[in-house]
């Protein structure tokens, strides 16, 4: 059963890897990709006197129960440089020498079924190596055809088909949809993507095998490119009931939160409660609503929704998140987790967290947000999301996050459509512009308007003594702009701002 020298002669990890042999387990950490040429069967101790080298010794049912011969095969395979051992495991004592093989360097393969079969298939996998390969690829095929469109499916027939490989299949970003997370922490994983009918990923299957061989990865990526088409079919599923999840959802807090006056029929209210409720949406109050805004352009880009929805579960504060007018838009109510009766501590924590989530996010998807509330109620729900998302709208920063009950003027202002204005702004500032070299009388009077023409306020917030503002204002009246104009001071503000923004 000698086979033919071939120039890529198959590897005992590969062996094991390409699985010709049913249920194998293999034991010693040293001596894996050591070369099968040969197979010798061996059926009395006598045989293991002469090894050719690169031979797998199978050892029979009968000698292989005797623990000091499976032994003695072991330092024969050592002292003739065979390739390994291979006894049956039903054959084996309780314990196999598996740290002599370790020590020896010599691997102990343990197989299920007949000795004498496995010999036959070790001797037809080693004399056509690449028929290994393709014999493994046909197995993955079967076994992928037979799951269909199931992620869980899938994942079991890519780990049956694939040994000492873990795989998981993640979103865009990296959550973990199904699979094993030890997948995950590998320093140098498998990477496929599964995309969609617009070329961008649905999710990626990932996978780190543990073995080093030579070219396993290639066979990894091959048997993974294959599990593509069903997890694609599987994920454009999730994603199609992802979406009329959406859009029932956008209409279902449109139908919430219209004003009591509007809903007209009791039943019909009850009735999307219940669904709102089914949904495990809160609905008692008091609540804090939260808007969050994707600085994505999603014509040059997939829409950042799927992605959102993601970063959202593993960064987020709980509850809904929901696409609503111009925003995405979530709340929770007040009280959960906290014993505090105060809403404005409610509302102060609600503002930490959020803030804390939108810079995790934004690692990843650049947003801002907004919070408003407490709502009483579904009643007033409406108006706490309407003001959360023009908080957010101001919030021009991204990872910034804005109260809607502490919007100043300078936030407000920062919201107007800046490149339209600039050249106006330009005009009307223009005395000032000219005197001023380095910035310093535009941001001062900016600080100040903001301030309500408070000098001692605007001195802390500038860091500088009282009586250096008031010589700047002095050097800004003169050039004939006075803060406390009411006529002037809103045109003021408005160009201070503008032209701010732009530098």
């Amino acid at each position: 059963m000698r086979r033919p020298d071939l120039s890529a002669p198959m590897t005992v990890a590969e062996l094991v890897q390409y699985g010709p042999l049913p249920g194998v387990r293999i034991l010693g950490t040293a001596g894996r990709d050591a070369q099968v040429l040969d197979v010798r069967i061996v059926d009395r101790r006598e045989a293991l006197d002469s090894l050719r080298p690169h031979t797998a010794v199978v050892l029979t049912e009968a000698p292989a129960r005797s623990g000091w011969i499976v032994e003695m095969a072991l330092r024969k395979a050592w002292e003739q440089a065979a390739a390994c051992v291979v006894v049956p495991e039903t054959a084996v004592a309780v314990h196999p020498p598996g740290a002599l093989a370790d020590r020896l360097g010599v691997p102990l393969l343990l197989i299920g079924g007949d000795a004498l079969e496995g010999a036959v298939r070790i001797a037809s996998a080693v004399s056509r190596p690449d028929a290994g390969r393709t014999a493994l690829l046909a197995d993955a095929a079967q076994r992928l055809a037979a799951a269909g469109p199931h992620v869980e499916r899938v994942l079991a027939a890519l780990h049956a088909a694939l040994p000492s490989t873990s795989l998981a299949l993640t979103d865009p970003v990296g959550g973990m949809l199904a699979g094993r997370r030890a997948a995950l922490d590998s320093a140098h994983p498998v990477r496929l993507d599964v995309p969609g009918p617009d070329g961008h990923p649905l999710a990626v299957l990932v996978a780190d095998s543990r073995s080093k061989e030579a070219g396993w990865a290639s066979t990894v990526e091959s048997v993974l490119r294959m599990a593509v088409p069903p997890l694609t079919a599987w994920a454009a599923t999730r994603r199609l009931a992802e979406e009329q999840l959406d859009r029932r959802s956008e209409l279902l807090l449109h139908q919430l939160t219209r004003p009591s006056e509007e809903v007209g029929d009791e039943q019909a209210g009850a009735h999307v409660r219940a669904e709102a409720a089914a949904l495990g949406w809160p609905l008692a109050g008091p609540l804090i609503a939260f808007a969050l805004r994707p600085a994505v352009a999603t014509e040059a880009g997939p829409a950042p929704g799927p992605a959102l929805r993601a970063l959202w579960a593993r960064y987020g504060i709980g509850g809904p998140l929901i696409a609503y007018e111009d925003c995405w838009v979530s709340w929770r109510s007040a009280a959960a987790g906290s014993a505090a009766p105060d809403p404005e501590l409610w509302l102060r924590q609600g503002e930490a967290q959020l803030r804390t989530a939108v810079r995790a996010i934004c690692d990843q998807l650049p947003l801002a947000g907004g919070v408003a509330g407490p709502a009483g109620g579904t009643g007033t729900l409406g108006v706490a999301l309407a003001d959360a998302r023009a908080a957010a709208a101001v919030a021009a920063v991204p990872g910034s996050v804005v109260r809607a009950d502490r919007m100043g003027p300078a936030q407000l202002l920062s919201a107007l459509p800046a490149e339209a204005l600039r050249r106006p702004a330009e005009v009307v500032l223009a005395p000032l512009l000219a005197a001023d070299r380095d910035g310093t009388l535009l941001r001062t009077l900016a600080i100040v308007l903001d301030q309500g023409a408070a000098p001692s306020a605007a001195a802390e917030i500038l860091g500088v003594h009282r009586n250096t503002v008031a010589a700047r204002l002095e050097r800004i009246r003169a050039l004939g702009f006075d803060p406390e104009d009411p006529a002037q001071r809103l045109a003021l503000h408005l160009a201070c701002r503008v032209l701010l923004a732009e530098s």
